[in-house]
């Protein structure tokens, strides 16, 4: 049975003296929530269907599979959790003592062998003496597959129409607007310098994924809305990103001509691809709000405590870590109106290993509760160089502002009753089931 989410707005009201924002100087962090992307993988298809995209084979990764984990991709995911480590333990959400501290800790992770593998790594990192447990489930998990979960129901035709809608109902406009990224990406899946003129025409017997038509249709629930050739085009591209990260050779990285800036700029192309299937309004409301509802509803459980439906973990777990994947981060992203931008990515980027973190703070000298929010993710380059993390050589962390409630101060600290509010507009309670997900 469905429940309204204003009943929540309701119960902060309730607690007004303990709602608004205060300096981050003077606060404590009561509970966090980490919505994690899993860690590199393997590329989503197999070489045998990438081989006939490109002129020359591609790299083979250090693991076999589809879409699986790497040996670099784990060791980068457990030095994160061991910078979260650091961290929570500065904080004093952690108290070093891995064995007591795993009760404060809640992981779940979407049921894949990639994500549980990505959660298992970061466990390890952040507390490597002790055993945390995975929540996931064997069917369809409400959190981060809502549709196929039942929890909400996505509108074929309406998904089609508000993706046209963004694109002027043509989507083929892309190919325009998108002409120096693709034109990019053709000289590297056909090995020749972007600026030759004119360009080469395809090798015989190769597909040339960037003159496939794009077009809007009904998807599926992996990709609610079906671009065509753009997605088609990103299948070809995927790779490069995880290629430089997992510290291949460059000569392996879109065979010697892509460098971290260079792979940013081809990226723009699947970047686009998310924003328009997870960012456009009504497919973040459809696929977002559940999620949304239940981080909310933690936080708020926190804050009163008051015994809540609808919340993640125990009220005694303190660190909430949800792991999945780029797709879910950018619905939620969208649902929030939530932009960032880190040093060597395009905005709005959710990076492998990256993570929207939600903290829940209480002022020190009032007692009053705070949501801040941020991006935190390690660079290309530590990422490539495996680079070792700590509290003084940590990831890169950027502030997000959350709009409709963030106040002007260095880390757009939102006072809580703002936060609820704002999250009560943007969440569509039928797209959410607000019951107990302890499980």
């Amino acid at each position: 049975m469905k429940t309204g989410f204003s009943k929540i707005i309701t119960l902060i009201f309730a607690f007004g003296p303990f709602v608004a924002a205060q300096t981050a100087d003077h606060t404590q962090l009561k509970k966090v929530v980490i919505f994690g992307r899993h860690a590199v993988r393997t590329p989503n298809a197999p070489n045998s269907v990438l081989n006939t995209f490109s002129q020359l084979p591609y790299p083979t990764f250090a693991a076999p599979g589809i879409s699986v984990i790497t040996p670099n991709g784990k060791t980068n995911e457990t030095i994160l959790g061991g910078y979260f480590r650091l961290w929570l333990t500065q904080e004093k959400l952690l108290t070093g003592n891995d064995a007591g501290d795993a009760a404060l800790v809640y992981l779940r992770s979407y049921n894949s062998p990639l994500i549980v593998d990505t959660a298992q790594a970061f466990a390890a990192g952040m507390l490597p003496a002790a055993t945390v447990s995975i929540s996931t489930t064997s069917t369809a998990d409400p959190l981060f597959d809502p549709v196929d979960a039942g929890v909400a129901e996505l509108n074929e035709r309406t998904a089609v129409a508000a993706v046209n809608g963004r694109l002027g109902g043509n989507p083929q406009s892309l190919a325009i607007a998108y002409a120096p990224e693709i034109a990019l990406a053709r000289s590297v899946l056909f090995h020749y310098p972007v600026s030759t003129t004119p360009a080469p025409s395809a090798p015989a017997g190769i597909t040339d994924v960037t003159m496939l038509p794009i077009s809007a249709t009904a998807g599926s629930s992996t990709l609610p809305v079906n671009l065509g050739g753009l997605q088609t085009l990103c299948v070809a591209i995927d790779p490069f990103v995880m290629e430089y990260a997992d510290g291949m050779a460059l000569s392996d990285v879109g065979w010697g001509q892509l460098n971290a800036g260079s792979i940013g700029q081809v990226f723009r192309l699947y970047d686009r691809l998310l924003d328009l299937e997870f960012r456009t309004p009504y497919l973040a409301k459809v696929q977002s709000s559940n999620v949304a509802s239940h981080i909310v509803r933690t936080m708020v459980q926190t804050a009163t405590g008051n015994a809540m439906t609808g919340t993640l973990g125990t009220p005694s777990q303190k660190i909430i870590a949800l792991i999945s994947t780029n797709s879910n981060i950018s619905g939620l992203a969208g649902l929030f109106e939530l932009d960032w931008l880190v040093a060597g990515y395009q905005a709005d980027v959710a990076a492998p290993n990256g993570a929207l973190v939600f903290e829940l703070r209480q002022s020190q000298a009032t007692g009053e509760y705070i949501v801040r929010t941020s991006y935190v993710t390690q660079t290309m380059e530590q990422l490539r160089n495996r680079t070792p993390l700590t509290l003084t050589a940590p990831p890169v962390k950027a502030p997000v502002f959350v709009p409709g409630c963030s106040i002007r101060n260095a880390t757009f600290d939102c006072p809580l009753e703002g936060f609820v509010r704002m999250a009560s507009q943007a969440i569509d309670p039928r797209s959410a089931d607000l019951l107990d997900t302890n499980h």
